[in-house]
């Protein structure tokens, strides 16, 4: 995933309408409430304000609103397009103002669409972007004699950091975090390595 850290913009004209779209860091709810109002204020004489946000890594919450549009013609797709660009904190706020023209669904839904991609593809360019990791935690429990044994695993997973380690229940203990996707990886591998042996997730 990746996490905004300045906030760009994308303007184009559809039809006789001009959409304007802003991406804003915004981590929280006050965040994305601060943002949104203050693009409301400085430009009141808009139609519309629609936006999409998400949150968290790994993701804990998202929206969207459609600010008087057609239900799913502006906060859906434009939801749809963070996700598929595997953005997190962030409020994506597409600004309209109507022209006389009438878009339609299929034109609203084009327009909010090329709204957003055209503020990531800035965005893209500008290098505004940090990759960011969901992270797991785990525990690998052994003997003593075998406490070398996850570490001869562990260079095979570079993203892997080890937390503590130390003895529990007679047993050597090894806790660690990785990123998420990685866990089947490093499971099938120790399982091959201890012959059997398992991990512990938190």
């Amino acid at each position: 995933m990746r996490r905004l850290i300045a906030p760009c913009s994308f303007k184009f004209r559809e039809k006789a309408s001009i959409v304007l779209t802003e991406l804003h860091p915004a981590p929280d709810a006050e965040a994305r409430a601060g943002a949104l109002a203050a693009l409301r204020r400085r430009d009141h004489d808009a139609t519309h304000h629609c936006s999409a946000w998400r949150e968290g890594v790994p993701i804990a919450a998202w929206g969207a609103d459609d600010d008087g549009e057609p239900s799913g013609t502006a906060g859906g797709p434009m939801l749809r397009v963070l996700e598929g660009a595997g953005a997190t904190d962030l409020i994506a706020v597409c600004i309209r103002w109507y022209g006389g023209t009438k878009l339609g669904s299929g034109g609203l839904v084009r327009a909010y669409t090329e709204g957003v991609q055209g503020a990531l593809a800035e965005a893209d360019a500008q290098a505004l972007w940090e990759e960011v990791w969901a992270l797991r935690r785990g525990a690998i429990l052994v003997g003593p004699s075998q406490a070398h044994l996850p570490f001869s695993l562990f260079g095979a997973f570079p993203d892997l950091k080890v937390l503590d380690q130390g003895f529990q229940d007679g047993l050597a203990s090894v806790r660690f975090e990785l990123p998420m996707g990685q866990e089947a990886g490093l499971e099938r591998q120790w399982r091959e390595r201890s012959r059997g042996g398992g991990i512990q997730w938190e």
